[in-house]
């Protein structure tokens, strides 16, 4: 490879991690309180309100049911709106922190569901406000689950935004569709593909070993 291509590359990963990282970020900041109010706001919940429960679930199943590549070109006037153009980094950031939310809430919900019942009554019969169960309940004992939960949407979210890179969103995908694909050039495709294999492992590894290290304490 050429030194301008290998420079290409490199900014390319960075834009990758870039992308993600912020995704990722908003995705747990919205997930995860999606995720409390879905298990908190159901029938017999702490926080019981069915009726919202469903209409909220509803919209989450919905958006978890359109394939990403149809999410971000039909996000294009919103992410218009919110980042002011539809191409670059940037303009990547929208459908895939639209597409991550409702997916890490979801796996969230069910680390939250697995904590034994018999905890919240314990705590609700000690006088908890419902509050204090939230934040010292149940959030510490499904973080576990959670991290686990939040590995499987990062390495989700490496595939999709190497995907955004086809409607020139940036990053690894781009260079493998322009370099690698559009002319023919194998050893960049393959560059690439280590690359995203090489992120994937260490996220998953990384992922694992702190929620491994949560659940033993």
């Amino acid at each position: 490879m050429t030194p301008q291509m290998t420079d290409r590359l490199i900014q390319a990963f960075l834009d990758t991690l870039f992308m993600v990282g912020m995704s990722a970020g908003i995705a747990v900041l919205a997930g995860i309180p999606l995720a409390v109010f879905l298990v908190t706001s159901e029938r017999g919940g702490i926080f019981p309100a069915p009726r919202l429960n469903r209409i909220v679930g509803t919209v989450v199943n919905g958006f978890r049911a359109v394939p990403f590549i149809v999410l971000l070109v039909a996000l294009i006037p919103f992410t218009r709106l919110v980042a002011g153009t539809t191409i670059g980094v940037w303009a990547a950031i929208v459908p895939l922190a639209v597409s991550a939310t409702p997916f890490f809430a979801r796996i969230a919900e069910v680390s939250l569901r697995e904590i034994d019942p018999g905890l919240i009554e314990a705590a609700q019969s000690i006088g908890c406000k419902r509050w204090h169960i939230i934040r010292h309940v149940l959030l510490p004992e499904a973080l576990p689950g959670i991290i686990g939960g939040f590995t499987i949407t990062v390495v989700s979210m490496i595939g999709a935004s190497a995907m955004a890179g086809a409607v020139g969103a940036g990053g690894l995908g781009d260079v493998a569709i322009r370099y690698g694909y559009q002319r023919f050039d194998t050893v960049v495709m393959a560059v690439v593909i280590a690359i995203l294999i090489t992120l994937v492992c260490t996220v998953q590894y990384a992922g694992d070993t702190v929620a491994r290290r949560l659940r033993a304490r």
